[in-house]
């Protein structure tokens, strides 16, 4: 039976649904999927989790982002936590990348911090974490999942509480550390919003950028636009902006913070995974044989890309998602790891391993910095052109997204093995790390992977040769959808020949 909100059974009986355990974070409908009992249930379970693994001491940082549900939902998970003897570091309204600086700044081994980043309002979550900078992947997001459904909690006595009423001011000090900028430099800072509008403006100021504020006053009723700089309304907004103003760049956030999205000075959107490849150039110049992480969505460019292979350069492409590739980028010793969804994971010299938004944009304005007589179209300009969509997410259930991607898996492994014509060529590399990504023999390639935090898919398209083949690739991958697919269903985004590439 089904435990409905407002009644007296939701406040006695314990609601957490199964299906918001996703691979590396939670992710629930609030509160039709959870209630309080069941975010103690959680806290618990992490916390039971947490001496399982040896983790001493048991301390822990815990931070919300800004909805109007999600200090009540913390406050729910720190009972948790404390009732099984953990040591609770609450620093309040956060973004994911302070929650991270905390667990280093306050020498906490782990973090829960609650949010739904980008998620539409009516969503919350968690992203935890019990061995810095790492975040929980499948194995830990699985056991958590077997100690809550069972209920198998250890009470331990000796759980604290202690408020940290200054970590804004620290992680922004940290942040800025390298000192100002010498370029003059003027940046539109959009944030949807979201908790990023409480930190992004005061640290890019700091380091001497003209700040020109786009939605940075925080209002969770986000009455613009959805804080996500992937999606094209935010990006479209900001590019307006940033023609009104005149600005060198437009820099936008999530509602957590740890992603960033840019707007050139033309106006014109730069995908974080070619934003990546221009800090890729910048980097491997300072630090010789670099060797870096890109997402399966990522632009093939860190592969072919000549002045990354001249400057000895090295790119390992991973499995999309902020839990895998941190991890990839700490295994490998990798300098930055780039997302396409807007994730960068600047590792030693320049951060600590995980994903910023913030930090970010400070390293892009640096780079700027350093190439004072380039605008940032200029540098856009400067890499081999290719012809990528944005990251499009048609709806399908979580009971059978992964299902659907094993079945379009073989389709394409079984195209490839007999030949078969794909948008009219033969498959020649086929990639299965994440899902499927398959490339023909003209350099066009296209992604098909489960999300991990919602009920869709991932559909990435990219060529080298035109804007047509880019649309060839991403038909011939909906039609195939279409045609084995019944329960795939409408994208959130689509693009349609009349749509620029990028």
């Amino acid at each position: 039976m089904t435990i409905k909100p407002n009644t007296e059974e939701y406040e006695r009986e314990l609601v957490i649904a199964e299906s918001g355990f996703r691979e590396y974070d939670a992710r629930w409908l609030f509160p039709e999927q959870l209630n309080l009992r069941g975010i103690q249930a959680l806290g618990m379970g992490i916390g039971t989790l947490m001496h399982e693994q040896g983790v001493t001491p048991p301390a822990i940082v815990v931070g919300h982002d800004y909805r109007s549900y999600s200090a009540s939902i913390k406050n729910a998970l720190m009972v948790g936590l404390m009732a099984t003897g953990c040591q609770v570091r609450d620093i309040g309204l956060a973004l994911s990348p302070v929650a991270y600086f905390s667990q280093f700044e306050l020498d906490c081994p782990a973090v829960a911090m609650v949010t739904a980043s980008h998620n539409e309002n009516g969503w919350t979550g968690v992203k935890m974490g019990i061995d810095r900078p790492l975040t929980f992947g499948p194995d830990e997001m699985g056991r958590l999942k077997e100690i809550v459904k069972s209920e198998a909690f250890h009470h331990i006595n000796g759980g604290s509480y202690e408020y940290i009423g200054d970590i804004k001011q620290r992680y922004i000090a940290d942040l800025t550390s390298g000192g100002k900028i010498a370029r003059k430099l003027k940046a539109v800072v959009a944030c949807g919003n979201g908790t990023a509008g409480a930190y992004a403006p005061d640290a890019l100021r700091a380091i001497g950028v003209d700040v020109v504020e786009m939605d940075c006053e925080l209002d969770y009723t986000f009455p613009h636009y959805n804080p996500n700089p992937e999606d094209l309304e935010m990006l479209h907004a900001l590019s307006k902006k940033v023609l009104e103003t005149g600005a060198d760049i437009g820099l936008g956030f999530d509602g957590d913070g740890d992603r960033c999205g840019v707007v050139d000075n033309t106006g014109e959107e730069i995908f974080a995974d070619k934003m990546g490849v221009i800090l890729a150039r910048d980097l491997a110049v300072q630090y010789k044989n670099a060797v870096f992480v890109a997402d399966v969505k990522s632009t093939g460019l860190y592969h072919t890309d000549p002045v990354l292979k001249q400057l000895g350069a090295k790119t390992d492409y991973w499995k999309t998602g902020h839990s895998y590739m941190k991890r990839r980028v700490n295994e490998i010793g990798a300098l930055v790891g780039f997302e396409k969804s807007g994730h960068y994971f600047f590792n030693q010299p320049i951060g600590r391993g995980y994903d910023d938004g913030v930090l970010t944009a400070v390293a892009i304005c640096r780079l700027m910095d350093r190439n004072a007589d380039k605008k940032m179209s200029d540098l856009k300009d400067a890499l081999p052109k290719t012809w990528g969509a944005p990251t499009m997410s048609p709806f399908c259930p979580d009971e059978r997204k992964y299902g659907v991607v094993e079945e379009s898996v073989a389709y394409y492994q079984s195209a490839k093995e007999k030949g078969v014509l794909v948008a009219g060529q033969k498959i020649i590399d086929l990639v299965t790390v994440n899902g499927v990504r398959f490339t023909l023999e003209d350099g066009t390639w296209g992604l098909i992977r489960a999300s991990s935090n919602k009920p869709s898919l991932v559909v990435v398209v990219e060529s080298p040769v035109s804007e047509s083949r880019m649309f060839d690739m991403f038909e011939s991958i909906d039609q195939m959808l279409r045609a084995n697919f019944s329960e795939v269903g409408e994208y959130d985004q689509k693009i349609s020949r009349t749509v620029k590439a990028a």
